[in-house]
C-alpha cells in the first residue's frame, strides 16, 4: 500500500492480486502461476469488478497489469474450455458470449470504458488471449526473455477478442498474418522492432520498476488532460476519418472535464509562474 493512501478494492478471488504500490497507481496481477496465469471465468469476473471500480475511483490515475511467476498470461484455460465443450451446448453460444461481453478476454482485451492509462508489464510469456490483452493496453514494457504468440489456429480456435484487428493495424496485414496464420512465436525484440506492439524491452528484473517509472512520468501530467487524450485515441480506433474523431472527442465527458477543470487553470497558472503544477484528482464523470 502506498504511504498516505487507503483504498478498498472490490472483493475478488485469489486468482488475481490487487495492490497500490504508489500513490495513484493500481497494480493488477494475474495470479495462477501454476497454470501460467491462464484465464478462467472467475478471473474474468474478478478483473471486471476491479477495473469497473478503478474507472470510477478519482484518486487512481494509472493501472499496471502483470503476471505472477514466469508468465504474463497463457490465454484461456483450455482444460476448462474443453470440459465446457464436452458438457454439451450451453444457453449462450460462443458468438453470443463475445457480443454480450464487450470488455473482451479477461475483461481487458476489448475494454473501451477505461479512459485512464493501462500499462502492461509483461514479465514472461504471453499467448493467445494474453497477447490480445496487451494489444489493448496503452503502453507495453516487456522482459527481454518474453515470448509472444497467437497460436489459436493450432488448436482449432480463432483470436476473436480484438487481437486480429488490433495487430493488423499495428503491424500491418502481412506481419499480422505471420503471427495469426502461422501461429508463430516471436521474441520481445521482434515484438518491439518488427511488429510494433512493445514499447520497451528490459531485463526481467526491470519490468515492474520501468512500468512504475513510466506511470510516474504520466502522473507528472494533468490527469484530466491524460484521460481526455486517451479517450481521443480510443475514438480514433473506431472512427472513419480524422474529422469524425475530432468532433466525437470534443463531445465526450472527458473532453468537457479537461476544458473546465481546476487542473487546466492550474497548468496554465503554473506555466506563467514558472513552477511545477500541483494536480488534483479529476472530478467523477
Amino acid at each position: 500500500m502506498a504511504q498516505g493512501t487507503s483504498y478498498q478494492s472490490p472483493s475478488h478471488s485469489d486468482e488475481i492480486k490487487v495492490s497500490f504500490p504508489r500513490e495513484h497507481i493500481l497494480l493488477l496481477t494475474f495470479n495462477r502461476p501454476k497454470s501460467l496465469n491462464a484465464v478462467t471465468p472467475t478471473m474474468t469476473e474478478d478483473v471486471k469488478r476491479v477495473m469497473d471500480w478503478f474507472d470510477n475511483e478519482p484518486s487512481l490515475w494509472v493501472a499496471i497489469v502483470t503476471g505472477e511467476g514466469r508468465a504474463f498470461c497463457a490465454g484461456a484455460d483450455l482444460v476448462a474450455w474443453n470440459k465446457l465443450k464436452a458438457s454439451g451446448p450451453s444457453k449462450e453460444s460462443d458468438q453470443d458470449r463475445i457480443i454480450n461481453h464487450p470488455d473482451g478476454f479477461a475483461s481487458l482485451s476489448r475494454r473501451y470504458s477505461t479512459s485512464k492509462p493501462i500499462i502492461a508489464a509483461v514479465n514472461g510469456g504471453a499467448y493467445g488471449g494474453g497477447v490480445e490483452v496487451l494489444l489493448n493496453c496503452d503502453l507495453v514494457i516487456a522482459s527481454e526473455d518474453a515470448k509472444f504468440a497467437l497460436p489459436e489456429v493450432k488448436r482449432g480456435v480463432v483470436a476473436v477478442q480484438g487481437g486480429m484487428p488490433r495487430l493488423s493495424r499495428t503491424a500491418g496485414h502481412q506481419r499480422a498474418s505471420e503471427m495469426l496464420l502461422l501461429g508463430r512465436t516471436i521474441t520481445a525484440q521482434d515484438a518491439a522492432t518488427r511488429f510494433g506492439f512493445v514499447n520497451k524491452v528490459v531485463p526481467k528484473s526491470e519490468v515492474l520498476p520501468t512500468a512504475f517509472a513510466w506511470a510516474a512520468e504520466i502522473m507528472e501530467n494533468s490527469p484530466d488532460a491524460v484521460q481526455s487524450t486517451k479517450r481521443a485515441l480510443l475514438i480514433a480506433t473506431r472512427s472513419g476519418s480524422v474529422e469524425e474523431a475530432v468532433i466525437a472527442h470534443v463531445k465526450t465527458k472527458e473532453s468537457d472535464r479537461a476544458f473546465t477543470s481546476e487542473n487546466i487553470k492550474e497548468g496554465l497558472r503554473a506555466f506563467t509562474e514558472k513552477r511545477k503544477p500541483s494536480w488534483r484528482n479529476p472530478a467523477k464523470l
